[in-house]
């Protein structure tokens, strides 16, 4: 259809939709949410909902579909849940007073990032990042819309800033500055995330504070810039920027919190079987946030550590104090949320009575934390703020059987208001005084069957047939006549009609007007309550903390100045807790100060992985100030954990196996330090293997040489056990196995010095592999390992004293050994020699023999 041929609607529509070319317009026309034109084809097929058209019969329909504006939030949820932007546009004025065209206007447009409502509440947080740069560094800030958290960080390099908006879990990133297309590609090819950009910047006085840099401020008000322009509104939710650094927390990159399986199974993507599963005995939303929080960002300070220690060892001395204090959280919603929805205007009767109930447990759990009479929660005590006041308010306003809708009424409380009580009296005792005027009007009047009738158009009015008419008195008037009967009035009637509907309708006005009021009264407690929260959430967390520890027979964690890992009898927390009733076998793990590096030998299926990932487990769990799975426990504070477990490849990015396993090695080995924590597996296994062999020798002595992490590395290649004799810092531990007629048993126990051989047949014939290909690998393995073709390492040599190679084609010089020169002397190594059985050697023990000959001589 012509643009000069559209409807005055029409064009309003597309007036409207210029402003929100990237949003589906959602464009209220009475009960229904309608989409036009391309937004209507495509959302038709998104939400499965039918696909009309708007003048059907002209040349051009134009395509058309909508939702019910009452279920219209589980549409939106679908589009912002698939990464698409939503702008509603609302009708501003009452349809029956407008002139012309209704006017609308777009109220609110809801972004991935922006969604605070949602018809599946989730307690997660959804953080909404902004980036900006100066060239130099990258700053980052973030907020959740419907908590009001608000932080900001610098961040040196492209890399960084990537693994932190993964941390984050992030779906929408407002950007600042001019992405390179490298940068575009890796944050929306590769993460899959919206971009929105924002240049202007939303001055705001609370972000001026002499901690935060110029490009974290920049960052901030663009974030804010993008929140209201998407709002519309000013939310006096959002809490005062924060300013951290991610030094101040124990480093890890988002692969390691994968791969540790930290917030969620990384195989399932599901709570079940991750850390955050195992810890979570919370019993409040808020702390179900702060301990995810708390897990993706333990803590390096170690006076901060011992403060949640202290007061989870004072939980676990006091169980009938603890266990009513759980019970008193029961009873506890979502504060921080609550909060936010009086900030958006959204907070319904049903909200305020969760937030009052809420509000009437916090004096008994105020009160229960008194009663543990320890000193460790005199701040935490403090923290809680009952705010009776308020409570009071609630308590006295809203109406306990109060609807979720502000506009049907029944939402105040009576004697609340003492107007609004007499239009509910009015209300309440109209309908006996009609009664008594029908019984009365129908004595005087002689009429039997008189009565009172009511509807819309004539109110109240007698109902009298024809055949009685003769009966009514003077003082009727007639209001309605029909076929075989007529509808009359009286003054007395119309007064207390007037006085009924007038109560109605100033009644239902009242208490909207009423509720609203009291709404603006809690808005001003905001901050107050993100401050309860923040304080009921840390209770929450901690006395979850000591029911795991409890349940589970975990110990305190000690900490030590002198770089020393001491774990006696050490579990893997979540493998034990998702085995059940099977008996988990605990390790030791020890490292004295001297000792660096751990290398690992065994078979594959031995507990390798596990015995590593126990380690970095313990680490995270006694930093973030739980207790941890062991008989005892002495640790260092670690700065950071960098893990290369597990190989997968990233095929979406293109990258193979092997590229990962470098990219995370050099990240480990540019950003490590001697506090840091290293776990390698099988690192170099994705090449050929005199390449991968040479690789992680090299790292291996550069790690010990140049880093001094506390590093455990598992290999395959056996060669490298050998290092133990030049490396000064390195130790070898095993896997140790049972090996009877043929058959092999993993112990799952490490023991000390190298394994003996890979057994990687007899996991094979676990798997199932068919006998006679079984018993053909055997016999390879057999001609190979008695091959003349030998890997041996070569030690490391100081570039500095290397000799130059010859510049002619003369073979280099080399020194004959002469065995029998002095017989004397050679004895002890001929005699040796004669009693090595070459026939029962490993390639790994006949490298050994060598190297002692070589000794001897």
């Amino acid at each position: 259809m012509a643009k000069d041929k559209l409807s005055p609607g029409m064009q309003q529509y597309l007036d409207i939709k210029k402003d929100y070319p990237d949003a589906f317009l959602l464009f209220r026309m009475g009960d229904f949410y309608e989409l036009f034109y391309e937004d209507a084809v495509k959302a038709a097929q998104i939400l499965e909902i039918s696909l009309t058209s708007r003048n059907k019969n002209a040349d051009n329909p134009i395509p058309m579909a909508g939702v019910p504006y009452h279920s219209a939030q589980q549409y939106i949820d679908v589009l912002v849940e698939m990464g698409y932007k939503v702008a509603i546009a609302e009708q501003m004025e009452d349809p029956k007073q407008a002139v012309g065209v209704v006017k609308r206007e777009v109220v609110q447009v809801i972004t991935p990032g922006t969604a605070v409502d949602s018809s599946k509440p989730d307690s997660a947080n959804n953080f909404l990042v902004a980036i900006d740069s100066d060239g130099k560094a990258l700053g980052l800030a973030y907020m959740d819309l419907s908590t009001g958290e608000f932080f900001s960080t610098i961040l040196s390099d492209f890399s960084s800033l990537r693994s932190e908006i993964l941390n984050l879990k992030a779906r929408e990133i407002v950007v600042g500055y001019d992405l390179s297309e490298t940068e575009q590609h890796h944050l929306v090819k590769q993460l899959n995330l919206l971009l929105s950009f924002e240049k202007d910047r939303y001055e705001d006085v609370h972000l001026v504070d002499q901690t935060l840099t110029d490009l974290e401020i920049s960052a901030a008000e663009k974030l804010l810039q993008y929140v209201h322009t998407t709002q519309k509104r000013e939310l006096s939710h959002l809490q005062k920027l924060v300013h951290y650094d991610i030094k101040d927390y124990l480093q890890m990159s988002y692969t390691t919190k994968s791969s540790l399986d930290l917030l969620e199974n990384a195989r399932t993507g599901k709570k079940h079987g991750s850390l955050y599963w195992l810890l979570d005995e919370t019993k409040t939303a808020m702390g179900m946030r702060l301990l995810r929080q708390w897990i993706d960002r333990p803590l390096v300070n170690q006076e901060q550590i011992d403060e949640r220690q202290n007061i989870v060892q004072v939980f676990l001395d006091h169980f009938f104090e603890r266990s009513d204090l759980t019970d008193s959280l029961k009873g506890v919603y979502d504060i921080e949320r609550l909060a936010s929805r009086v900030s958006f205007g959204k907070a319904n009767p049903k909200d305020l009575l969760q937030l009052g109930q809420t509000l009437s447990q916090v004096p008994k759990i105020k009160a229960i934390l008194e009663s543990f009479a320890s000193p460790y929660l005199d701040k935490l005590v403090k923290d809680i703020d009952t705010l009776p006041e308020l409570e009071s308010l609630i308590r006295s306003a809203i109406d306990p059987e109060a609807p979720a809708v502000i506009t049907d009424g029944s939402i105040i409380r009576t004697g609340f208001d003492e107007t609004l009580d007499k239009y509910r009296k009015v209300m309440r005792e109209g309908t006996s005084w009609i009664a008594e005027i029908e019984a009365k009007e129908r004595a005087a009047s002689g009429i039997a069957n008189l009565k009172i009738d009511y509807n819309k158009k004539d109110g109240y009015y007698f109902h009298v047939t024809n055949s009685n008419l003769s009966l009514v008195p003077d003082y009727f008037f007639r209001k309605a006549t029909l076929k075989n009967s007529e509808r009359f009035g009286t003054a007395e009637l119309a007064k207390i009609e007037g006085e009924m509907l007038e109560a109605r309708e100033e009644s239902a006005n009242l208490e909207y007007d009423i509720f609203m009021r009291v709404r603006g009264q809690v808005e001003r407690y905001i901050t107050r309550l993100q401050d309860l929260a923040k304080a009921i959430s840390t209770v929450d967390v901690l006395q979850s903390l000591a029911v795991v520890a409890e349940n589970n027979h975990y110990v305190r964690p000690r900490f030590n100045q002198q770089k020393e890992i001491y774990i006696e009898k050490g579990r893997h927390a979540v493998v034990e807790k998702v085995m059940g009733t099977q008996e988990y076998i605990p390790n030791t793990i020890t490292f004295d100060e001297q000792t660096t590096i751990q290398l690992i030998t065994g078979p594959n299926m031995s507990g390798k992985s596990t015995y590593m990932r126990q380690l970095a487990l313990t680490v995270i769990m006694a930093q973030m100030g739980s207790y941890v799975a062991a008989e005892a426990v002495n640790l260092p504070v670690f700065d950071a954990i960098f893990t290369r477990i597990g190989a997968a490849d990233d095929l979406i990015s293109g990258q193979s196996t092997f590229m990962v396993e470098m990219m995370e090695a050099n990240q480990a080995i540019k950003r490590a330090s001697q506090q840091s924590l290293i776990l390698f597996d099988e690192l170099g296994r994705g090449t050929a293997t005199y390449d991968g062999m040479a690789l992680a020798q090299s790292i291996i002595e550069y790690i010990h040489d140049h880093i001094g992490a506390k590093t455990m590395f598992a290999t395959h290649y056996h060669e490298l056990t050998t290092l133990s004799t030049t490396l000064t810092q390195l130790v070898n531990v095993h896997v140790a196995t049972l090996e009877k007629g043929g058959d092999v048993t993993f112990l799952h126990k490490i023991a000390e010095g190298p394994a003996d051989k890979s057994y990687g047949i007899h996991v094979a014939k676990i798997a199932g592999l068919p006998k006679s290909l079984l018993q053909r690998a055997d016999s390879i393995l057999t001609r190979l390992e008695s091959g003349a073709a030998k890997l041996q390492l070569l030690p490391e040599v100081d570039s500095s004293v290397v000799e130059e190679t010859p510049v002619n084609n003369e073979e280099p010089k080399v020194e004959q050994l002469n065995f029998f020169a002095d017989d004397t002397a050679n004895q002890e190594v001929i005699e040796a020699l004669r009693k090595v059985n070459l026939m029962n050697l490993t390639p790994m023990q006949a490298m050994n023999v060598i190297y002692e000959l070589k000794n001897m001589l």
